[in-house]
């Protein structure tokens, strides 16, 4: 279950960021010189939007790779590939599960007994998209609180 959602949602992530990359080269091809501030405000909040998802859709492809590979029956299955870390391959014997966590982005080795935790063979993309998205929001935000000038033949008013 949690890979279909993988699925579902790594195109999801795929189309918003070539939607938002297509936006902010648009705006970014046309003549900015001459435009209010606001307009470039929204463009790079554009852009910033379009590099979190970029690093959200990475992460959901490492988290889905984790998850085939914990799939993946056989030789060597058990304990699960992702769950081991070296150095602490102690804490690995004791996974009997998995789960993948959307919010934040990261695979989670369930434990019997220990406390669970978040498999260290899955890059740590959070930070990167926390960073991005909260960079993004702020440009938005300051773009629609600047006051909106009109440009009347060349005449700003």
């Amino acid at each position: 279950m949690p890979f279909l959602l993988l699925v579902l949602l790594a195109p999801a992530a795929l189309l918003v960021t070539i939607a938002l990359a297509r936006r902010g080269y648009a705006a970014g091809r046309t003549r900015l010189r001459r435009t209010a501030g606001r307009v470039w405000l929204w463009n790079v909040a554009a852009i910033l939007g379009t590099i979190a998802m970029c690093w959200y859709a990475v992460g959901l492809l490492a988290v889905g790779a984790a998850v085939v590979s914990a799939e993946d029956g056989g030789t060597d299955s058990s304990p699960l590939r992702p769950c081991r870390t070296p150095g602490k391959e102690e804490r690995a014997l004791h996974v009997v599960d998995y789960s993948v966590r959307l919010i934040p982005l990261r695979f989670v080795c369930v434990t019997r007994n220990a406390p669970d935790y978040a498999a260290e063979s899955v890059p740590n993309v959070n930070p990167a998209v926390l960073g991005f998205t909260v960079a993004a929001v702020a440009c938005a935000g300051t773009a629609f609180a600047r006051p909106r000038t009109v440009h009347t033949l060349g005449v700003q008013q």
